[in-house]
């Protein structure tokens, strides 16, 4: 089941302001869903439409296949979430900012010392939430998107001006929720480096638009397509000829030989027999297209 489905959403700020075109958005129930895209891609909108913070124009909203909009109080009550900066009060510490809002959520007490533990943040006493370091105050977001046990995360941008360290714990934290509790997370990002590290299915829009929607499996193997073995030679056209009864997919481009990404050992057996042809061999190139190169790709064409 989908813990999250549009169908056809669409959103306009103006009729020259196309926000969303059609989107066609599938959540998988446990899943960590990385919702990529460049900035003014539509993400954020997308994911204000999802929480009812933008009255939606068009298309259909479901959370486990229950309508949004017949279901509004009940659906949002499982879900936690974190939009753009971090809203918390400096002049509290992080166990009053907790209080405050587990009387709004009626939940339990106990809760607020289990989602500290959760986040790390149990061991930071009387200190106020103003002098937490940036890392800190995104945790204890997560701590207050968590107060009410959700069923479902919805995190904007939450790694956005963290360092290499923030972004590591940020991660881990991620990883260990839909691990240990099951929780379904939808994360956007602009980062593919990163997201790659943590989610197990992906959705690229770019310009309100759906470019690719699956498994994290499957967008690598994009990745392993658009990657080959270059060779330059002294005469490409009778290697070319030569090659074609052990690699029979090779083309010629750009002055090279272009062929299916090659292993280790079949370039040396290669390069072996072409000098045996009498072909010299002045270059092998292997070329990797890491995602991040497929993601540009999918938002350029």
């Amino acid at each position: 089941m989908n813990a999250i489905e549009t169908a056809n959403l669409g959103h306009a700020f103006s009729e020259k302001e196309i926000a969303l075109d059609r989107i066609n958005m599938q959540v998988p129930e446990s899943s960590i869903y990385g919702f990529l895209g460049p900035n003014g891609a539509g993400k954020t909108t997308t994911l204000r439409l999802l929480l009812g913070l933008l009255k939606k124009q068009q298309g259909a909203i479901s959370f486990f296949g229950k309508p949004f909009e017949k279901n509004r109080i009940g659906i949002l009550q499982k879900v936690g979430s974190l939009i753009e900066s971090p809203s918390i009060y400096a002049h509290l510490t992080a166990t009053e900012n907790l209080a405050a809002l587990q009387k709004i959520y009626q939940c339990p007490k106990e809760r607020i010392a289990e989602v500290l533990e959760l986040v790390g943040l149990s061991n930071t006493g009387k200190k106020k939430a103003g002098k937490f370091s940036l890392g800190m105050k995104q945790r204890l977001s997560i701590a207050i998107a968590m107060l009410n046990d959700p069923d479902i995360l919805i995190l904007d941008e939450p790694t956005n001006g963290l360092d290499p360290n923030g972004i590591i714990e940020m991660r881990e934290l991620l990883k260990r929720l839909n691990r240990e509790k099951k929780i379904t997370i939808l994360i956007s990002s602009h980062l593919l480096s990163e997201i790659e590290k943590l989610v197990t299915h992906v959705g690229i829009i770019h310009k309100g638009n759906m470019m690719f929607q699956g498994t994290l499996s499957e967008l690598t193997s994009m990745q392993q397509q658009a990657s080959y073995t270059g060779i330059s030679t002294s005469d490409n056209e009778s290697a070319l000829k030569f090659i074609s009864n052990q690699q029979p997919d090779g083309r010629i481009e750009n002055e090279r030989i272009v062929l299916p990404l090659l292993s280790k050992e079949k370039i040396a057996v290669l390069n072996r027999l072409l000098l045996q042809q009498n072909i010299d061999v002045y270059e092998i190139t292997t070329v990797k297209n890491d995602l991040e190169s497929i993601f540009m790709d999918l938002i350029k064409n």
